[in-house]
């Protein structure tokens, strides 16, 4: 064998590496590229049929959540899971209930990551479209309020309400009282916050008289997400309802 021959066969086995090489990095791009479009899909599926994320727009629901928390939202409510007395829900506003808000404009790249974002279901940019409640009166209850000690009352069970934010001093769980029956395949809703909530209390005036109808519903919150130091569970505190539903109305 010649030098020559040698030098030929040592180049064909560079290059052969060489083009193996660049194979196997072509495979691994291919592969991650498949692993992203995947996992994009995957959270667009969740986000639209399962949970998904929105902020707390307002301090309605302090001090339970305070304004710009991240909540995760369960959407397989009311549909999948009925809605329960106490549950924190996410509304689709029942129309008057908030202001007329003008779209800011943004810089193209950041639109288009916040596109992005709410695609995959990690940003919420509705979420000032949406309104955060606590369910009180499910469809037929009788919501009054408020008797001698300050108490609300549903179906004739008065109501102890750990989770409620109140002025110092105040003892009434609202300012105004109240007295209403709740309508069919609706709800009324009202903020933690009940001295700084614009809730079914103060909607009456609308269409709909400050009940929210079911299919407004986009799901129940379960969990604060962020900031890591606000992180917990969101409870409805069935202890606070019992009795409710067997109540004299």
């Amino acid at each position: 064998m010649t030098e020559e021959d040698t030098s030929t066969r040592t180049d064909d086995r560079a290059g052969s590496a060489s083009a193996r090489r660049k194979r196997g990095i072509l495979l691994f791009l291919r592969d991650l590229l498949v692993i992203f479009v995947v996992a994009v899909l995957v959270s667009f599926l969740i986000k639209t049929f399962l949970i998904r994320s929105f902020f707390i727009p307002s301090q309605s629901m302090e001090e339970t959540l305070v304004k710009d928390d991240r909540i995760i939202v369960n959407q397989l409510v009311p549909e999948a899971t009925p809605i329960a007395h106490g549950d924190v829900v996410v509304l689709k506003d029942p129309g008057g209930w908030l202001p007329a808000r003008v779209e800011t404009p943004q810089p193209p790249l950041v639109a288009a990551v916040d596109w992005f974002l709410a695609f995959v279901g990690l940003s919420a940019p509705d979420s000032n479209d949406h309104l955060v409640k606590r369910v009180i009166g499910l469809p037929g209850d009788h919501v009054v309020c408020c008797n001698a000690l300050g108490q609300m009352s549903v179906n004739g069970v008065p109501l102890e309400e750990p989770y409620v934010a109140l002025p110092p001093g105040e003892t009434k769980v609202s300012r105004d009282d109240f007295d209403i029956v709740v309508s069919d395949d609706s709800l009324w809703v009202m903020g933690d916050n009940r001295y700084n909530s614009k809730d079914s209390r103060y909607n009456t005036d609308t269409p709909l008289e400050g009940f929210v109808p079911m299919e407004n519903v986009v799901g129940r919150a379960f969990v604060v997400s962020w900031p890591v130091s606000h992180w917990a569970w969101l409870d409805n505190y069935p202890q606070v309802f019992e009795g409710v539903e067997e109540g004299t109305g």
